[in-house]
């Protein structure tokens, strides 16, 4: 179920939080490693929940 209000974050701020580059987060995003949302433009968007709970270790709604 996709919240309206979940804030969405930029593969800028995903690096930051994971500590890696913006590219890597764009290569999982690619591969299936954590689900993005693209926007009107094209850009990928990130859910909020999903990255936190990735960087707890715990699995995300999308993969099951």
């Amino acid at each position: 179920m996709e919240r309206a209000s979940e804030r969405l974050l930029t593969p800028g701020e995903v690096a930051s939080l994971f500590r890696v580059d913006p590219k890597t987060v764009t290569r999982w995003a690619a591969s299936g490693r954590i689900s993005s949302i693209r926007t009107p433009g094209g850009h990928r968007r990130f859910r909020e929940s999903e990255v936190r709970a990735l960087l707890l270790g715990e699995p995300s709604e999308s993969a099951t």
